[in-house]
């Protein structure tokens, strides 16, 4: 049947079992968004504040359900608006597909009203991306663009659509929907020599990443720690790959991980890094990470390998498929002496001073007072910044994809968008942010998007008034010089949740986080809870930036 670009569009979408896109309508979109009201019974549209809003919800979308969130933006200033939202998918591989417009073929190149060369622009921060000038190109192109962001190592990709394109008619054919098998690309040794020194190994520790979630591998790494009875530690976007609850959990590692996490890795004989990248927020120094184990690198990119850290060995492919082959592998063992030699690390450690105060609320206890209102299957979602390293440390995450956070590029304002995504991605579970105030003022005005569409999102604002961890480096490392750091802007967010129509309190002190958070809760609509926290209330522990566990910060002078 003959279809227009822009219906051609929206049938691909629907082939791909897309429900939900999200967006801003302009120029060059025109077409596409016309054919969007008449798909508006099988596809909805989510309008955000900001193009760069949308592209946070898509990633929300994508990292709580695992399927690829759609972001759609007309030309100019509508494509680059998506550029920061990019670039933190591609950072964590999440499945994104972002379909753009651009001014019409014979406009190309004439530096015409809101042309820009999105794809040029794109293609550091994208897994790929295409630019359609040919109607009969269209569909295929999007239907590759899907394939290539959720096949392999996941990523975002974009699809750059002239507006005459979506105007012109072309014949459609209805293609069924391809899945793909990643291809596991290691030899049969090459396990048998991994499943060898496992055997042989006295204490060997596992270091997961977000490769676990995204390769939905929680049960085959859960089988096989338990059946080598081996210690995990976590990165900071492994969080819900392990549940946080079990016994052979030790919880993150890295700059604000645990001192036994630390020792963990510096003694360890064996370091199995399961979809974890090493990056310098982990191995801060690279020469010295593991100096005294066998590493063995478990990864579906293999430019991954050897990229942050030497490994001995490695195993290539997707990690649900690669560790269901190894346990079968491995012997059943057990490592009493090295977890109780973990445990002694962990309970003669000492301990981060604690931050005492009567006229703040302390970080923990806000976060301690949430995790009592919520359930496992609860989402939790973060911006970046001291609150973002709090949540990590203290929050127990006991299942995949209930974790939202930027880990790789570290994108204030995004926490907002994306918990958005995530609630429309899941309208029967909760979904709380938590938030700064720094990383909040950058993309508030969301808080219409959730009050539009009447979004039960709980909005934590862990509100110190400062830019909390540029100032924390400035506090350890640049003699106390706070440049540009204390704002205190006079922002009353209790005020200006109201003016957007949403609920808001405020906790002044621990006597009130309980009581506050419990009715925050018993709304069951969106709501926004102002936390007074101590612009000195730092995050510990901290290893500076290259150094390692032997140069552990607890207490701030």
């Amino acid at each position: 049947m003959k279809l227009t670009g822009a219906e051609i569009i929206a049938e691909c979408l629907l082939e791909q079992g897309v429900d939900t896109v999200f967006g801003y309508p302009g120029g060059a979109v025109l077409n596409i968004y016309d054919a969007l009201y008449k798909y508006s019974d099988k596809i909805k549209h989510v309008l955000t504040a900001h193009e760069q809003g949308a592209s946070h919800a898509a990633d929300g979308y994508a990292r709580t359900t695992g399927r690829p969130g759609v972001v759609i933006a007309t030309s100019g200033p509508g494509a680059t608006n998506l550029v920061t939202g990019l670039a933190t998918a591609y950072m964590d591989s999440i499945p994104v597909v972002a379909i753009t417009g651009n001014v019409a073929t014979d406009l190309l190149s004439r530096d015409s009203f809101q042309e820009v060369d999105i794809t040029g622009i794109t293609l550091p921060i994208t897994k790929h991306n295409f630019i359609v000038k040919d109607i009969a190109d269209l569909a295929n192109i999007l239907r590759k663009a899907f394939r290539i962001a959720t096949s392999g190592r996941k990523g975002p990709v974009l699809v750059d659509v002239p507006k005459d394109i979506t105007a012109i008619s072309y014949e459609y054919e209805k293609a069924p929907l391809r899945t793909y098998e990643n291809e596991i690309r290691s030899k049969s040794y090459e396990f048998e020599a991994v499943a060898q020194a496992i055997k042989n190994s006295e204490r060997p520790m596992i270091y997961m990443g977000g490769g676990v979630i995204l390769s939905a591998a929680t049960e085959e790494l859960i089988a096989f720690a338990e059946k080598i009875d081996c210690p995990v530690c976590s990165s900071v976007m492994g969080l819900g790959g392990f549940p946080a609850s079990h016994r052979l959990f030790l919880g993150t590692l890295g700059m604000h991980g645990a001192y036994e996490t630390g020792k963990t890795t510096d003694n360890a004989d064996l370091i199995m890094a399961i979809g974890a990248r090493f990056s310098d927020r982990v191995a801060g120094d690279r020469e010295k990470f593991g100096e005294r184990a066998t590493i063995v690198h478990f990864d579906i990119d293999k430019a991954e390998i050897n990229k942050n850290v030497k490994s001995k060995y490695s195993l290539i492919g997707d990690l649900k498929d690669t560790l269901s082959i190894l346990t079968k592998l491995c012997e059943s063992k057990n490592n009493h002496e090295w977890l109780a030699q973990i445990e002694e690390w962990k309970s003669g450690m000492v301990k981060p001073t604690e931050f005492n105060s009567t006229e703040f609320a302390h970080a923990y206890n806000v976060i301690d007072a949430v995790r009592a209102f919520t359930i496992d299957d609860d989402i939790i979602v973060t911006d970046v910044g001291q609150h973002q390293m709090w949540v990590s440390q203290r929050y127990t995450f006991e299942k995949p994809k209930t974790w939202c956070t930027s880990g790789g590029l570290g994108t204030m304002g995004y926490g907002l968008g994306a918990a958005i995504g995530a609630q429309i991605a899941n309208p029967d579970r909760r979904v709380v942010l938590f938030t700064g105030d720094g990383s909040f003022h950058m993309n508030l005005n969301e808080l219409v998007t959730i009050r539009s569409y009447n979004l039960p999102v709980v909005i934590i604002v862990m509100n110190n008034s400062v830019l909390g961890m540029v100032r924390q480096w400035q506090k350890l490392f640049y003699g106390n010089r706070f440049s540009q750091t204390d704002p205190h802007r006079a922002t009353d967010f209790v005020a200006l949740a109201n003016a957007f129509g949403i609920d808001a309190m405020r906790i002044n002190n621990d006597s009130e986080v309980k009581g506050v958070i419990e009715k925050a809760f018993a709304l069951n609509k969106p709501v926004l809870v102002d936390c007074r926290i101590s612009s000195d209330e730092n995050v510990l522990p901290m290893i500076p930036p290259g150094k390692t566990v032997d140069d552990m910060i607890t207490e701030m002078e």
